[in-house]
């Protein structure tokens, strides 16, 4: 984002010596290009996986963004392409989302096989040195890949509003549940308990629980909702479930608290006041890693990085500049 020197001699001393520009494997393929702006696919064993480069001649080492979900597309993501003025913003949908290909085997999407695809991606688009941004689900997805794989050249994470331990995160939602008006509750505990999620009293009790918690702006944002309408039904319920408040999917025992402190580059943790992924569990979270930043976002939710804008953008620079 922001790169800070200490004199006008460092300053040229950047502009002289530059970053390597993005460099493709034979992978990559449909490429197209317009301005500053590339995209294509990506050739895997399992299908291909579509990716968008905004600001390929920028300097700065490049931003990799992994998208929540599971499932979800990365249209909003697009507050974020105004980083893309100092340094690469690689945005990529997962298999079996947005763009990408949608293999019928539910078996290939696992925790394990998107830490692979994370790599996979770093290696088609030449991504030697990067920073990764992880939202939701793709915090915790960032995290688990830094974990597992121990891969060089990863210079920071930011974790937005990250899934890092199921069981705290259902605790949480259930926390917030509870805040709500007794018919509410009702609604959600009647729900859990017919495995009925689909009538018209749910879906009602789960919007005005997700004006709350998951995005505060009314209405919502087109590029928000243009994720949600593309979001992979079959992807979100094998890997978490119907339901809000219970994971029956795949990621039900997910926890990474015990190996956070694994984590040895520069961690920038966000969240929102009212987020689901609490300001009390980034906090504990963040305890866990020695080098670590916290930022809680005043009058945001889940999607804080879509409510406010300004304020996510100026920190991310900020905390990267720092860096490079």
């Amino acid at each position: 984002m922001i790169l800070l020197f200490l004199s006008v001699v460092f300053v040229y001393a950047a502009l002289c010596i530059t970053a390597q520009p993005v460099k493709y494997d034979a992978s990559v393929v449909n490429i197209t290009e317009k301005g500053e702006d590339t995209q294509g696919y990506i050739k895997t064993s399992s299908g291909r996986i579509w990716f968008k480069i905004a600001g390929i001649n920028s300097k700065k080492t490049p931003l990799l963004l992994l998208n929540g979900g599971p499932g979800v597309s990365h249209d909003y993501f697009e507050p974020l392409l105004v980083l893309s003025d100092e340094r690469p913003v690689i945005f990529y949908d997962p298999l079996g989302c947005g763009n990408s290909d949608k293999p019928g085997d539910m078996s290939q999407y696992s925790v394990e096989s998107y830490v692979k695809e994370v790599g996979e991606v770093r290696s088609a688009l030449g991504l030697s040195d990067v920073h990764i941004l992880g939202q939701s689900w793709g915090g915790g997805l960032a995290a688990a890949y830094f974990i597992s794989e121990k891969p060089e050249g990863v210079k920071s994470l930011i974790l937005s509003s990250p899934l890092l331990d199921t069981k705290r995160w259902i605790s949480d939602q259930k926390s917030y549940l509870s805040e709500m008006p007794e018919n509410i509750q009702e609604i959600v505990r009647i729900a859990e308990e017919t495995g009925v999620y689909d009538s018209e009293d749910y879906q009602d009790a789960l919007n005005e629980y997700y004006s709350l918690h998951l995005c505060r702006l009314d209405p919502w944002p087109p590029l928000f909702i243009d994720s949600l309408e593309k979001l992979s039904i079959s992807v979100y319920m094998h890997m978490w479930g119907p339901s809000e408040f219970t994971c029956t999917g795949t990621l039900q025992s997910f926890n990474l608290t015990a190996n956070l402190s694994e984590i040895g580059v520069p961690v920038l943790f966000i969240c929102g006041e009212y987020d689901e992924a609490t300001p009390s569990a980034i906090s504990h979270f963040a305890g866990f890693v020695d080098n670590s930043q916290i930022l809680i976002i005043k009058d945001a939710s889940h999607l804080n990085h879509i409510e406010k804008t300004d304020e996510y953008v100026k920190a991310v620079r900020e905390f990267l500049g720092d860096l490079d």
